[in-house]
């Protein structure tokens, strides 16, 4: 199996995360996996924010699990860095533009031994004034919509088993 397949077939989500920070030769490769993400005819539309700073993290995580229906300790399970992704609305495809420079974020880091994890609620994070404020204070427009966040970090947990494939998920046209 060719590797691309490999790293798609392979790749998990990770909730449990080392403190260490990851290399920058790897977010480099990462961050760039996601700029050069596919986008709606070409826009590019899709904004990445690279959050190493512990404390900006934890705020973010503080403002995020506000909006978390239950009891969430950290949604952002320890990870050493966040990228926020987000995405002007004028361009009507910024969820889609966004969505794919996650996943392709996601699919370089674990081709480079670096775990991940998708996160929501990053639309309601920076709907909110503190969220709004955070935006701001990056130099980042207040009309960017949160689309999600990428987590990136080595784990601390086993790397948990795919669930089985549902039936009835594949339709062929012939």
């Amino acid at each position: 199996m060719n590797e691309t397949l490999k790293t798609l077939l392979e790749r998990r989500s990770i909730r449990a995360y080392r403190p260490e920070q990851i290399k920058e030769e790897e977010l480099e490769a990462i961050v760039q996996a996601g700029l050069y993400a596919p986008s709606g005819m070409g826009k590019q539309s899709a904004v990445l924010v690279v959050v190493q700073d512990p404390q900006t993290i934890a705020a973010l995580s503080r403002l995020n699990a506000s909006f978390f229906k239950g009891d969430v300790p950290d949604p952002f399970y320890g990870a050493p860095t966040v990228v926020a992704v987000l995405g002007a609305p004028k361009y009507w495809t910024y969820v889609e533009d966004g969505s794919v420079a996650l996943c392709d974020m996601m699919n370089a880091a674990w081709s480079l031994g670096v775990d991940s994890c998708w996160v929501h609620r990053a639309k309601e994070t920076f709907e909110a004034e503190e969220g709004k404020a955070l935006l701001r204070s990056w130099g980042v427009p207040e009309n960017y919509v949160g689309v999600g966040y990428c987590l990136l970090g080595y784990r601390a947990c086993e790397v948990p088993e795919a669930a089985p494939r549902k039936d009835g998920r594949l339709f062929r046209v012939i």
